[in-house]
């Protein structure tokens, strides 16, 4: 299905549209704010701007959860397809307190665009349900999944919106989905989630692939800079299942990673922590706060360490104006979703600083997921060696097609990828027409 031209091969220079862009802050509105640009850039009309940033399908519903000491609480959920013109629904599940229907708008838009970038038969979709994990028990976060679960059934499946893990969840969470699905339909239908465990129809290579990819991508990064990973420095903010895993792959490719974070707090050592022994510490007591190895930082002082490579990879919205105009990286690659504001965004331009953007650095879950729904439903299972292959090539050739956007249309790497993403959705949504 793929076609590797670019936007430069195929889009010629036209006159801005006169848009709209939301002004409140939020990751809404910094999602809102990005396809306002794409679809200048592109001559689009009002009504393809409206179907382009508008979500197909919204579902909110009530999660009602027997706790174990019999009283009952009350949740909100949210399922929300952004746009399914190039395939099934494809985006994870959050479990977070600060979960609301516009975050996972946002986040819904942003996994259209990555799909996309990477050339995936996918459309965007997210989900979250506005809970703190970390106050419930195992028992209790399972009745709020199979709930939630029940409640969005007509919106999910393997053919119509499959569900990963994100914030909060994990591929436990993920086999409770399939087993509810699988049980309500009167089989096991394991394509309806990926991120699943092993012995569940899951792949391997998934628990760790958006860490790869940005690695892979700040490889790429590096390389057109005639430069390696010996040869550079690193801050990774976020040392939870991407953030950790991307710390670990960096120094065992030779960079010098110098400082992690956590929500609780960081740690920071001049050439380089000791990451075998940091994992073994977190393992231990849940954070990298009071590792003997290193003295302590905080999560904002991190983004202004004097390294090469900058890796956000907790939450939205870290890189404001204000922090952006501290970063001392020469390069920002973007393991969080929507980590950089539209005013910091251009600050980190303003000083020269490459940013591989999110759509394009952390898609590399998403590709292994990909992998994991075509095994699923061939019932054929690869290698690991055959999966972290084909995720090379997969991530190479979007690193690819979006520098060659960038460099032909003088465009930040950001700009490009929107480009070439907003774009292929919108030449599905053309060449299926409307109906009726």
């Amino acid at each position: 299905m793929t076609d590797h031209t670019s936007v430069a091969d195929v889009v010629p220079d036209v006159a801005p549209a006169d848009l709209a862009v939301p002004t409140r802050d939020g990751p809404l509105a910094t999602a809102q704010a990005q396809l306002a640009n794409a679809v200048e850039r592109l001559g689009y009309d009002p009504g393809m701007h409206a179907m382009l940033g508008t979500s197909r399908r919204e579902i909110n519903v009530a999660i009602p959860l027997r706790r174990d000491d019999g009283s009952t609480e009350l949740f909100h959920g949210f399922r929300v397809q952004h746009n399914v013109s190039r395939g099934p629904g494809k985006g994870g599940l959050r479990f977070h307190p600060s979960v609301d229907v516009d975050e996972v708008r946002a986040l819904a838009m942003w996994m259209t665009w990555k799909c996309a970038v990477v050339e995936l038969p996918y459309g965007g979709a997210k989900g979250g349900v506005a809970i703190d994990p970390r106050h419930y028990s195992q028992g209790e976060l399972e009745r709020v999944t199979r709930r939630y679960t029940s409640e969005i059934m007509p919106m999910i499946g393997p053919e119509r919106d499959i569900m990963a893990p994100d914030v909060g969840t994990d591929a436990q969470t993920m086999a409770w989905v399939m087993d509810t699905y699988s049980v309500n339909k009167g089989y096991t239908i394991p394509g309806v989630v990926t991120g699943k465990p092993l012995e569940v129809g899951g792949s391997l290579g998934r628990a760790t692939a958006t860490s790869r990819g940005v690695v892979h991508c700040v490889v790429a990064a590096l390389a057109e800079h005639g430069k390696t990973l010996d040869d550079v420095s690193a801050a990774v903010q976020g040392f939870g299942k991407v953030g950790s895993h991307a710390a670990v792959f960096l120094a065992e490719g030779g960079a010098r990673v110098e400082a992690v974070s956590d929500q609780y707090g960081g740690v920071h050592r001049s050439g380089g922590l000791d990451l075998p022994r940091l994992m073994a510490h977190v393992e231990r007591t849940g954070s990298v706060v009071d590792f003997d190895g290193g003295e302590p930082i905080d999560n904002t002082a991190l983004l202004a360490l004097d390294v090469d490579v900058l890796v956000p990879a907790a939450v939205e919205g870290v890189l404001d104006a204000e922090t952006a105009g501290q970063v001392q990286a020469r390069w920002v690659v973007e393991g969080a979703n929507g980590p950089t504001t539209p005013d910091g965004d251009r600050v980190l331009a303003d000083r020269g600083v490459v940013v591989v953007p999110d759509i394009l650095a952390n898609a590399g879950g998403v590709v292994v997921s990909y992998f994991e729904w075509v095994q699923a439903q061939q019932a054929y299972w690869w290698t690991e060696t055959e999966i972290e292959q084909r995720l090379a090539e997969r991530m190479a050739m979007a690193f690819e097609s979006v520098g060659k956007t960038a460099r032909h249309r003088d465009l930040s790497l950001r700009d490009a990828a929107l480009l070439l993403s907003v774009q292929r959705v919108a030449t599905a949504h053309q060449t299926r027409g409307l109906y009726p």
